[in-house]
């Protein structure tokens, strides 16, 4: 799949706002007008001191979504490891999609749920814990082939990012879920020619290079893995999303 995928998002603007919500039946998009743009990254974009105090100190949920958040160029975690044709309604439930991801409580319970769908059968170890825990300690997922087919949620990278999920490898994905990752910012969506999720198990310990677009599995020894380049789709991924990106191109207004 084209990693220039994610320029066809049907996104609706609103007010200059970027939030997921629904309309009438209808995803549409609005929210906060500094989206994407991380405390470090603030002055650089013509923000001032008062105004990266305010990210600094802001509600520690907040700071974590994609307009917020820090751009390390490497990832280091356990990972967790799912088969072929994890599709959305596994990745968050149908159920929970009434919450509204701008909402810092509701944000966060959606974090709550990622992956919720998956079977206790074939997955007895939840992405999630079941203790009560409101994030994952799985920053990395390993995928195969197909992921994030079925329904074209956007919740279900948000979700997926809510819980702590920072970076996706797989053999493949559905074209508007890839989308869908780049459109909100919320995580990288990495492809591999390699079919690793035989090998590697939940819970090894993963590092993902993205200056080297590398996956490191320390578990197994160091074994590097290379990953097919994000291209034109990792600028907007670390700008937190299209409706940011765009803005600090200078397509949209400000």
């Amino acid at each position: 799949m084209a990693s220039t995928a994610w320029m066809a998002v049907p996104v609706v603007p609103l007010g200059g706002r970027c939030e997921v919500g629904r309309t009438k039946g209808a995803v549409v998009s609005r929210g906060p007008r500094n989206v994407g743009v991380p405390a470090s990254g603030l002055k650089k974009r013509g923000v001032g001191r008062a105004a990266v105090g305010q990210v600094r100190s802001m509600d520690p949920r907040v700071a974590e979504m994609p307009e917020n958040r820090p751009r390390p160029r490497q990832y280091r975690s356990p990972c967790y490891v799912t088969k072929d044709n994890i599709d959305t309604d596994q990745i968050i439930p149908a159920e929970f999609l009434t919450w509204v991801p701008s909402v810092p409580d509701e944000y966060e319970l959606l974090g709550s749920k990622a992956m919720a769908g998956l079977p206790e059968g074939l997955y007895p170890e939840p992405y999630v814990p079941n203790n009560g825990g409101m994030s994952s300690p799985y920053r990395i997922m390993i995928g195969g082939d197909n992921f994030g087919c079925g329904s074209s949620r956007e919740h279900a990278p948000i979700a997926m990012g809510a819980a702590g999920c920072r970076v996706i490898v797989a053999e493949s994905y559905a074209r508007i879920f890839f989308r869908n990752c780049v459109a909100t910012g919320e995580v990288y969506p990495y492809e591999i020619a390699e079919r690793i999720c035989d090998v590697f198990k939940v819970g090894d310990d993963c590092e993902v290079d993205l200056t080297r677009d590398v996956l490191i599995n320390h578990t197994q020894g160091g074994k590097e893995f290379k990953l097919k380049p994000l291209g034109d789709a990792g600028p907007v991924i670390d700008a937190g999303g299209l409706f940011p990106f765009a803005r600090a191109e200078g397509m949209i207004s400000k």
